[in-house]
C-alpha cells in the first residue's frame, strides 16, 4: 500500500512510518519544516527514516493546493495519514489565525485531493482537547463536543466535522482518531514531559499551572502507532474512535515518574492556571478496543522510563 503522511516529519509520524517501513509499506513523508520547532530535529527524523528504507519526501506547505495537486499525481496514494496541523493549546489563544488556516483549510485542501485521487482510506489525527469542558469521565466519542476552550480544539472539530462531510457527501472511507496526549522518544520540545525532563536535568525551575492535580490520560507513541495502522487495515466507511491509555495521571506524580526515571530531584514552581488547559483527559477506549482490536500495552511508568533512555542518550 502507498502511504502519504502529512506532517511527516514531526513526532508521531516518525514512529508511525518507521512501523510502515518495516512492514514493507510505500512511505511518503509530506512536511513544510517550519519553525514551531527546530527544523533539523524534524530534518533529523527524516534523515533516519531515510537511512531505514525507502522514502520519498514532499517539502510542501497543506496551504499550497496546487503544488499538494502535483505530489498527489507523483505518489498516487492509496491511503493519506493526515497528521499536519499548528498544534499546541495556548498558542492558539495568541495567533488564533494560523491555526484556523493550517488546521481547516489544509484540511480541506487534503481532503478534496483525496476525493480526486479517490484515495480509498483517509485518517485524520484529531485531539482530545474536542472534548473541551466536558464534564463526563472517561470521554466517549458519543459525548457532546460544543464547549471547546481553545482554538487549537474549535480547528481540531471543524476537521472532524469536515470529515464527516466528505465521507458522507462522497462515500469516502474517513476516520477520526482523537489522540490523548501522546508521548515517547522525538517527542516535541515544548511538550510537558519533554520539557519538564529538560528543565529538571538541568536543574531549572519546572512550572506547575494549578494544584498540580490536574489529570492527563498520557498514552505511549507505540500505543498510538498500533492503533493508526489498526485503523489502516479496518477502514471503515466513517468513524470517530479516542485513543488513549484509559488511565490518569496527576502533573504531581508525573514530575514524580521523571524525578524517578532521571535520578534528579525538580525544583517545582506553582503558578496560576492556564487559558484553554483542560483540568483533566481521560479517554473511554471501548470503542477503539470493539472496532480496531486495539489493545494499550504501555503504562506510564514503562513510557517514562523509555522517554528517559532515549533522553538521556540524545
Amino acid at each position: 500500500m502507498r502511504i502519504l503522511i502529512t506532517g511527516g516529519a514531526g513526532f508521531i509520524a516518525y514512529h508511525l512510518a518507521a512501523r510502515l517501513l518495516d512492514e514493507h509499506f510505500e512511505v511518503s513523508l509530506l512536511d513544510n519544516f517550519n519553525d514551531f520547532y527546530d527544523p533539523a530535529l524534524k530534518r533529523r527524523n527524516v534523515g533516519d527514516l531515510q537511512a531505514r528504507g525507502d522514502t520519498r519526501l514532499y517539502e510542501i506547505d497543506i496551504l499550497d493546493a496546487e503544488t499538494l495537486r502535483r505530489a498527489f499525481a507523483e505518489i498516487r496514494p492509496q491511503a493519506v495519514v493526515h497528521l499536519a496541523a499548528w498544534a499546541g493549546v495556548r498558542p492558539s489563544l495568541e495567533n488564533p489565525e494560523i491555526y484556523a488556516k493550517v488546521n481547516v483549510t489544509g484540511t480541506v485542501n487534503l481532503l478534496q485531493l483525496a476525493r480526486d485521487f479517490q484515495v480509498s482510506s483517509f485518517l485524520f489525527g484529531s485531539s482530545s482537547s474536542v472534548y473541551g469542558g466536558s464534564e463526563r469521565i472517561p470521554f466517549s466519542e458519543d459525548d457532546p463536543v460544543d464547549r471547546p476552550i481553545s482554538v487549537y480544539a474549535a480547528t481540531k472539530r471543524a476537521g472532524e466535522l469536515l470529515c464527516q462531510t466528505y465521507a458522507h457527501q462522497y462515500s469516502m472511507n474517513i476516520t477520526c482518531l482523537r489522540f490523548f496526549t501522546v508521548y515517547g522518544p522525538r517527542q516535541r520540545p515544548e511538550m510537558a514531559i519533554h520539557k519538564f525532563a529538560r528543565l529538571i536535568q538541568d536543574g531549572q525551575e519546572v512550572p506547575l499551572y494549578g494544584d498540580g492535580e490536574s489529570r492527563r490520560d498520557y498514552t505511549y507513541v507505540d500505543d498510538i502507532v498500533a492503533g493508526i495502522v489498526a485503523a489502516l487495515r479496518v477502514n471503515p466507511r466513517f468513524e470517530i474512535i479516542n485513543l488513549g491509555e484509559s488511565r490518569t495521571t496527576t502533573l504531581l506524580a508525573l514530575i514524580a515518574g521523571l524525578e524517578s526515571v532521571l535520578g534528579r530531584q525538580a525544583r517545582r514552581r506553582f503558578l496560576p492556571d492556564q487559558p484553554g488547559d483542560m483540568h483533566v483527559t481521560y479517554a473511554d477506549i471501548s470503542k477503539a478496543r470493539r472496532i480496531l482490536g486495539y489493545r494499550p500495552a504501555t503504562t506510564i511508568e514503562e513510557g517514562l522510563r523509555r522517554f528517559a533512555e532515549w533522553f538521556l542518550q540524545k
